[in-house]
This record gives structure tokens, sequence and C-alpha cells, in this order.
């Protein structure tokens, strides 16, 4: 393994200092919660070594959302930790010495992309366009296949765009892999806000199929470490079992009982969030259709969106971006820290207050045409 820092990490809103900002617009989650906020009382718990694929409970109420039994479910820390388990335990060299291959959407979350690099796997990027609405090629993925794929990774809602994948391109993509033979790995961590018709959680397509969520994105809470890895392969659930018991044997009893309480209002949460994310995305709809610099392909679920600056701002794009800092104390999320030209730019919607993001998008538009 060959480990480097993406830029997305080393120019994270918390590594250049929340102090410094006045309008956040970088982060990809909603408003973290707290445990005040969550209604809850930790109570008095033994802190002992926890079930190795996670707390039974917690698993089961994954599991009831996705349609698949407990023991689909394995807990991690984080999506981060369940896509570093896939990563390294399906893309590493053969017995052979042989490179696997990957096939992956790109742009995407870091994770997807740089986690792969650093094992030394052959990868095919599937390049989602602006002009496309960001929606991926079903051919161009089937085209790409080899013989020495291993691997098909997408993400659904995608990050950075807020694009969803129809059902029927989804079908299609679990029939694809499946007539190749390979695993088709679903990166699902803002399946939870989506604002048309929620999609399956892709595991319950096919026992080739991977689905990959958290807690962290569409739920608030990234401090407690929960994310999960579903597949009905109960052969493959042993290898990803093995690798967490050799990464970190357990989680921890204190974050698996936090996320089973919020979960356990699952519902409840989700109808709320998702209808103030209506609202949110309407604000940032009024302001694009309004905003003559700016275009955009409108999200159809997560908390993030991706416009495109349609022609250069005074001083260039690193000026832009220095004076929308400096000057605008206003953070997002440029095109770098997805392999993109800094002409795009995330812009999360769910993590600031209304005022904050009014703020924010006014301070967009100013930092356009200063000098």
């Amino acid at each position: 393994m060959k480990y480097e820092r993406m830029p997305i990490e080393i120019e994270a809103p918390e590594e250049y200092g929340y102090d410094k900002i006045k309008y956040n617009l970088s982060e990809s989650s909603i408003t973290d919660q707290t445990i005040e906020s969550l209604g809850l009382q930790i109570p008095n718990l033994k802190l002992l070594y926890n079930e190795h694929r996670g707390e039974t409970e917690l698993r089961k109420l994954i599991a009831d959302d996705a349609d698949v039994s407990a023991d689909d479910v394995l807990i991690t820390s984080g999506a981060a930790g369940a896509l570093f388990i896939i990563t390294t335990s399906q893309l590493g060299s053969t017995h052979a010495g042989e490179r696997n291959h990957l096939v992956v959407v790109r742009p995407n979350y870091a994770t997807n992309l740089e986690t792969p690099r650093a094992t030394g796997c052959e990868i095919s990027y599937i390049d989602v366009t602006f002009e496309s609405g960001f929606q991926p090629n079903i051919d161009d993925i089937e085209d790409a296949i080899k013989p020495n794929t291993r691997l098909v990774s997408v993400t659904c809602p995608h990050n950075p765009t807020g694009s969803t994948l129809s059902r029927e391109a989804l079908d299609r993509l679990v029939a694809v892999t499946k007539k190749k033979g390979v695993l088709l790995l679903v990166d699902e961590t803002y399946r939870d806000i989506a604002f048309s018709q929620k999609l399956p959680s892709a595991a319950s397509l096919g026992d080739h199929v991977l689905s990959v969520s958290s807690l962290s994105k569409s739920f608030g809470i990234p401090g407690i470490r929960i994310g999960w890895l579903i597949t009905t392969n109960r052969a493959l659930q042993e290898v990803f079992l093995a690798a967490k018991e050799q990464i970190c044997i357990s989680g921890s009893v204190i974050d698996e009982w936090i996320a089973t309480q919020v979960l356990s209002e699952r519902k409840k949460i989700l109808a709320h969030t998702t209808q103030e994310m209506n609202v949110r995305l309407q604000m940032v709809e009024s302001w694009i259709e309004s905003e003559d610099l700016l275009e955009w392909v409108k999200p159809t679920g997560g908390v993030v969106c991706f416009p495109r600056i349609k022609k250069e701002p005074k001083g260039g794009l690193p000026a832009f971006y220095d004076r929308l800092l400096k000057k605008y104390a206003t953070y997002v999320g440029p095109g770098h820290w997805f392999e993109l030209p800094d002409n795009f730019f995330r812009l999360g919607y769910g993590w600031p207050t209304r005022e904050e993001l009014e703020g924010g998008m006014k301070a967009i538009s100013a930092a356009l045409r200063d000098d």
C-alpha cells in the first residue's frame, strides 16, 4: 500500500480552522448533531469487546431497511472503513502476482479513487459530465470490463453532484456485472435523502452487489464513526469480517449504542431532514436561477450540488477562491478536490443554517465579480 494525502483532506475546513470561516458551504452532510439534539442520555454501558459483526439490534435495523438479513450486515468504522475493507480485500494483487482491475465512476468521493490507487490495482475511469447530467453511460461501463476486472464502483446518490441513477440504470448495472462475473459496489451514503423515488438498497438485488453507507451524511453524526457494508454473499461477508477483525476486532460499544437509538427513530428523523433539505434545495435553485455566472445540474438526492462557473472570474479562478475565503470568509469545495477543473465547486447546503447558506451564496456572487 502506498498512501498519499488527498487534497480534500489537506484542505478540509477542520484543517484550515473553523474559526476562520463564517459561511461554511464545503461540508457534505447535514448539520452536525449533538447528544442533546438527539435527545440521548448515554447509560452506564459495559465497555467490553462488542460483537465482531456489530451489535445485533443495530444490524437488524439496517437490514430491515435494506430488505436483507442481519447476517448480511457488517458494521464498520464509517463508510470509509467499509470502502477500505472492500478495496484491500478485493483489489490487491492475485496469488499469481497479477493486478486486479477496477472500473470506477469519476468524479467521486476521494476515497473511492485514492484507496484503490494505494493498492496498486489497474483502474479504468468512467467520467461523467455536466452535459450528461452527471449520469454514467452503462454501455461504457460494460465496455470497460476486462478479464481481470474484479469490481465496478459507483455512488448513488452521487458525491459531489447529487445526481441519482434511475431504477432502470441501477437494474442494468446489476445485470451487466452479474453477466460479466464481477462485483458491483454501490456507495449509498446519501440514499436516505431522496427528492424523488427512493431506490432499493443495491445489495438486495444480487449476491454479487455490495452496498456501503453510514450515519455521517444523512444523519449528521460523523463523530461516532458508524458505517456498514451489506452483501448477501456469505463467503464474501466472512472475508470482510476477517478484514475488520484484523483492523480493529470490533466497534465501539458507545458508538453502536448511539447508532441503535438513532436508527430506531429513522423514519421520524429522515422525514424532518428530507423536508428541510427540500427547503434548502429550493433556496439554492432560486439563487442559481438568478445568478447568470453559474449553471448546475439540479440534484435529486443528498445534500450537495456541483455548480459550474460559466466564465472565468476577474483575476482568474485562484484569485476567486482566495478572495472568497479571505475577504468573505466563505468556503466551498473546489473542483480539484474531485480531480476536475476549479470552474466547478461542491456546495453543501445541508450543513450550514439557512441564514449561513443565504450569506454564503451572496458571498459567492460577490466574489465572482470582485477584482
